[in-house]
């Protein structure tokens, strides 16, 4: 169990502390409860801008990066599509830096029309590496439209195109970070060996003074269940053919979420999955096949993901995963079976859990989810999980043909 304290300041941030003792290190974890799907649809990549902008310095501070390796820290951040996380690891009796150094970038960050120009062309650079540059690079530009109508999930966290980063405008810019990176509208979380008291007087002395600002109400328009398979075919200089299989599953509160969860790791959690020993040994229908979960908040995709070998066509690959799922939805799986993958996925829940970073991301998360104390309960919800959950993801959500199927056709 991991232990726990949460306050709040009056300015509306939420902070939750947990001592470790086992370490010389403590982490600063600061989440904004901001991700790419509150972007406006013909502005879009402005969340993940920010990840970039806010390591340009800050009003007080110019360069975010020195004084940090002065006191022997390292940073780093990510943006999804439901947040934006940024986390400093450094010695415990330094942790203050940390803080300062956070509190200054969300005080306000130096704006000016030189710094957006700088980081909008390393983003603009990043679109192109690995989105259009990149074999199968641009699959989730095509995917995420193809599943989702309605939801802001309908594009990746670089945003839909090149040319919306291209054309920000330093106001928008402005007005995005006033709307969206203030105390209350985020959680910050203290972990590692310093106690409660002086961790607390730390956020409070480093954020308290800082002005509210509006919490993100974080409504979205729920996507309807699709009525049939979508399909989108694209040839392009790719080494081989590839097809993905995306379903709508559930949302990351959902009973099954994790039944999805393991039903990807008995499909493809290792050299002995069904995939492995049936579409690639087997058929040699795939020289690579795994099926994963986006892990969204709203509901997210369970995708099936693979290369064709030479001799494979697309019908053959896309009803022989079928077949797979099939075969479950009938005969389920053997005691043993759910039991090895209950084991491996607690174990590496568990084990990731073993380091302070992992905590003060997990329970900045879990109080996003909207209980903290869902941190502590994952273990319980995984083996929870029974056959007959795993069967039912099987036949009401993946063998209902209402999945959506990206192909890439090879040129070669």
């Amino acid at each position: 169990m991991i232990a726990y304290s949460v306050k709040k300041l009056s300015n509306g941030l939420t902070f939750i502390h947990h001592f470790d003792g086992n370490t010389n290190l403590c982490v600063s974890n600061l989440l904004y409860n901001v991700g790419a799907r509150d972007e406006d649809p013909e502005k879009t990549g402005f969340a993940h801008l920010f990840e970039h902008l806010m390591f340009g310095g800050s009003v007080n501070i110019p360069s975010f990066d020195t004084p940090l390796q002065k006191a022997s820290g390292e940073n780093n951040a990510f943006t999804s599509n439901d947040i934006t996380n940024y986390y400093i690891t450094l010695p415990s009796a330094n942790i203050e830096t940390a803080l300062w150094l956070e509190s200054d970038r969300m005080l306000r960050l130096d704006f000016s029309e030189r710094s957006l120009n700088v980081q909008k062309g390393v983003v603009v650079e990043e679109f192109k590496q690995r989105y259009l540059n990149h074999p199968y690079g641009d699959a989730w530009l095509h995917l995420r439209p193809l599943v989702y109508e309605t939801h802001p999930y309908r594009w990746p966290t670089i945003g839909k195109e090149i040319p919306h980063i291209e054309h920000a405008e330093l106001s928008e810019v402005v007005a995005f970070f006033e709307q969206f990176y203030n105390p209350s509208n985020a959680v910050l979380c203290i972990a590692g060996n310093i106690a409660l008291e002086p961790a607390f007087a730390l956020c409070e002395k480093w954020f308290g003074d800082i002005p509210a600002g509006p919490v993100n109400k974080n409504y979205y328009p729920e996507e309807t269940e699709p009525i049939a398979r979508k399909e989108m075919t694209i040839e392009a200089d790719v080494p081989q053919n590839a097809i993905y299989m995306a379903f709508l599953m559930v949302n990351r509160l959902h009973p099954l979420y994790f039944a999805f969860d393991l039903l990807s790791d008995i499909l493809s959690g290792s050299e002995s999955s069904r995939f492995s020993n049936i579409l690639v040994r087997e058929k040699g229908l795939f020289t690579h096949v795994h099926a994963y979960i986006t892990g969204d908040i709203d509901k997210g995709l369970f995708v099936v993901e693979g290369k064709l070998t030479a001799e494979a066509d697309f019908d053959q690959a896309e009803a022989a995963v079928l077949d797979i799922i099939k075969d479950l939805s009938v005969n389920g799986l053997s005691p043993n079976e759910l039991i090895k993958v209950k084991n491996k996925s607690v174990t590496s829940n568990l084990f990731a859990k073993t380091s302070v970073l992992n905590k003060a991301m997990g329970l900045c998360y879990a109080h996003r989810l909207g209980n903290v104390e869902l941190i502590n309960s994952e273990t319980e919800q995984i083996n929870q999980i029974e056959a007959k959950d795993i069967k039912m993801v099987c036949e009401e959500y993946l063998l209902s043909n209402k999945q959506a199927v990206l192909k890439y056709k090879s040129k070669a």
